[in-house]
């Protein structure tokens, strides 16, 4: 069986990357950007450190700011019609993973009209045509939503967060600056750079993980290991140490999958409103123990690109557990809770179990499950 492979056409990484944006939008021909970013990072002048490099240049574009957290149906129908009445030709993506997978499904739908609900992009839609051009700036320590191949919408109608999973949608370039993020609180910079950590190890145990993508992730957890304290503390080594190694995990994970920490997470989003990287960073060290027994010597591995000493002297039982208390510990170390108490309610578990086993992301999981399973897992973390 053949093993695919799909990245970024080209990347820029480094501080003061984002000064790329302009000679990529001339050398492509482009004509006029929408410019899709959250509010918050507009109010907080984020986003203007790319319009300025667009006004520096006489680039012209429109900003399309209507993007909550977890975004829905709404927010990529609006955004489509902001990109209509623009003119725009192109995205420009200014975010963390939920300006991104809005942009994505915007793009998806200008070129591939017949999706326009949104709804029936769910999985792996039949899409036929490159999504309208998009550049992707990553903010936050953690999607790598820059360089992957899915994104998330939620139905909140149907209270549900659906995956789509579309090589049409894979942006042509990433602009992976670390002054982008500097402005991150420290709860958020502890809440994605975990989720960087759920994609690194989901993506390195799940069912299609092969030897290239095994080297992607194992140097994922090494680097973000290394830099999610440091990043965390706003130190300029940490925040450098983070734009890579999310990125590092992204390249990964986009191209075999990710588990059962992700499909439950996304319910807890669609639910509760959850913020992705809380739910997966609080889901990660509970996960990863029920995992173990399909993990085969991949926690030892595990354990040792996190620092752990003398993994090679352990027993089986011993370095998987090794691996989880090191998860365990930078967990703790950069403030996660350990519980889910205050945002799952025992009376939606089975309806959550329900929707986290019917989620894209569970059959990756290297441990076959149940919504029975799913269900305890949840009310473990009570």
């Amino acid at each position: 069986m053949a093993n695919r492979f799909i990245l970024n056409e080209i990347s820029y990484h480094g501080a003061g990357a984002i000064k790329e944006i302009a000679t990529e939008v001339k050398t492509r021909g482009y004509h006029k950007a929408l410019v899709c970013s959250d509010p918050d990072l507009v109010k907080f002048g984020v986003t203007a450190k790319v319009l300025s490099v667009l006004d520096e240049n006489g680039l012209a574009y429109e900003l399309y700011s209507e993007i909550k957290p977890n975004p829905t149906i709404e927010n990529v129908l609006h955004g489509v019609a902001a990109f209509k009445a623009a003119g725009a030709d192109y995205i420009i993506a200014i975010g963390g993973g939920s300006s991104m997978d809005t942009a994505k499904a915007v793009g998806i739908i200008i070129t591939n009209p017949e999706f326009s609900d949104v709804r029936s992009l769910e999985g792996v839609a039949p899409t036929k045509h490159p999504c309208a051009p998009i550049i992707a700036v990553p903010t936050t320590a953690g999607t790598a939503a820059e360089v992957t191949i899915n994104y998330v919408i939620t139905d909140v109608e149907r209270k549900r967060k659906f995956v789509c999973v579309d090589p049409h949608d894979i942006p042509v370039v990433a602009v992976v600056d670390p002054d982008m993020m500097s402005s991150m609180p420290k709860g958020l910079t502890a809440f994605t750079g975990m989720d960087a950590l759920t994609h690194a190890i989901e993506g390195y145990i799940t069912k299609g993980a092969w030897e290239l993508s095994d080297m992607f992730h194992i140097k994922a957890i090494e680097i973000i290991s290394r830099s999610l304290r440091a990043a965390v503390n706003n130190e300029k080594e940490g925040r450098e140490g983070m734009a890579l190694g999310q990125y590092v995990a992204g390249m990964g994970f986009s191209n075999v999958g990710l588990g059962v920490d992700h499909s439950m997470a996304h319910t807890l989003s669609a639910y509760y409103d959850t913020p992705h990287g809380k739910a997966c960073a609080i889901l990660l060290p509970t996960v990863m123990a029920y995992n173990a027994p399909a993990s085969g010597e991949k926690y030892r591995e595990i354990a040792r690109a996190m620092g752990v000493k003398g993994v090679d002297d352990m027993t089986q039982e011993e370095y998987r557990k090794a691996a989880v208390d090191a998860v365990r510990r930078l967990a703790e170390d950069v403030g996660i809770p350990v519980t889910l108490k205050g945002i799952v309610k025992e009376e939606d578990i089975p309806a959550l179990s329900a929707s986290a086993y019917a989620d894209a992301c569970r059959p990756g999981n290297p441990r076959e499950t149940s919504e029975a399973e799913i269900a305890e897992l949840f009310r473990s973390l009570l």
